[in-house]
């Protein structure tokens, strides 16, 4: 634990009050980070909003302290500022995010929590060497699949692809570079056979972190698009997708012991 102020994160251990939390909930966006703040925080404080990596932290409804941080896009700003957090103090996060669904079964609107990441990630590499498991902690799984039985929200619990760009890393043609290396070609439908639930670019880097770093780590992420139909994020389930993971977040946060 430090008191003086991270480089990255722009607070310390010394800002965040006599009742420090130890968990956090980390959003990718900066303005889901501030959502989670004004509609989950009570004495809620901003901490920083140093390079766009707001940072807030307040009380849940009953009481437990909690942070709401933002990683900012990818796994390499991810492993900045999860390294930072667990410096003054955290020891669980649960990622928020956004993902795309490569399974047919898995609807546009649901969340996907995630047991494990298949983890293609230079930043990951870094931290632990390739055949590292990226698993998430199974008790804070849990406490997600809990949190989303009883919102009755639509939720998938499975292995997720954690890839480091949007586009080429995912197979995505439709953009400015429609030639993906032949690699790249095909590998959506492996990872499909391979029962692999959806594409996201953040929670296999934080997963290996958490097994080196010794803290628990989860991850929750709204379905934003269904990849077997087409490469679009469908912006009119986008926010339902991310109220439902939001709301599990919150929820696991709360009853999580």
């Amino acid at each position: 634990m430090t008191g003086k102020q991270l480089y990255h994160i722009g607070f310390g251990q010394d800002d965040l009050g006599s009742s420090p939390p130890s968990i956090a909930l980390l959003s990718g966006d900066p303005q889901r980070s501030h959502l989670i703040a004004q509609t989950y925080l009570q004495d809620v404080r901003l901490l920083s909003e140093n390079r766009g990596l707001n940072s807030y932290v307040g009380h849940l409804s009953n009481g437990r302290p909690i942070l709401s941080a933002t990683s900012g896009m990818g796994a390499p700003s991810l492993s900045i500022i999860v390294n930072e957090l667990v410096q003054v103090g955290i020891r669980q996060i649960i990622r928020i995010g956004t993902c795309g669904s490569i399974q047919p079964h898995v609807n546009v609107g649901s969340i996907v929590i995630s047991s494990a990441a298949l983890c293609r990630q230079g930043a990951a590499n870094d931290i632990a060497p390739v055949e590292y498991p990226a698993a998430a902690d199974p008790f804070l799984t849990v406490a997600l699949v809990q949190a989303a039985r009883e919102l009755n929200v639509e939720y998938y619990l499975g292995i997720t692809a954690s890839v480091d760009t949007f586009y080429e890393g995912q197979e995505r043609t439709d953009s400015a570079n429609p030639n993906l290396m032949r690699s790249l070609h095909g590998i959506t439908e492996e990872y499909r056979r391979l029962n692999i639930l959806n594409y996201e670019m953040e929670c296999g880097t934080l997963f290996k972190m958490a097994g080196v770093y010794n803290f628990a780590a989860a991850a929750v992420c709204g379905v934003v698009a269904q990849r077997t139909i087409s490469e679009n994020v469908i912006l009119e389930q986008r926010d339902i997708a991310v109220k439902n993971a939001i709301a599990t977040a919150v929820y696991a946060a709360a009853t999580f012991e």
